[in-house]
């Protein structure tokens, strides 16, 4: 036995679905979401790094310090 479903139907329910998983799990989505960008940020922040001259370890904690 076959079942045929008409595409322009199935997009409406995988949107459906997809609409209300979102509308009941935010707080999961959400989470989801901040976790990429800050991933997103540490690697931008690493890429910058490596293009930055080096600092020695004494300069660092003396400007955290003070």
């Amino acid at each position: 036995m076959e079942i045929v479903v008409d595409e322009r139907k199935f997009k409406d329910l995988l949107k459906n679905a997809f609409s209300e998983l979102l509308e009941e799990k935010k707080e999961i989505f959400y989470g989801i979401v901040y976790e990429v960008m800050e991933d997103i940020a540490l690697v931008n922040a690493i890429k910058e790094g490596e293009d930055s001259a080096s600092v020695e370890r004494d300069k660092i904690f003396k400007l955290l310090e003070g």
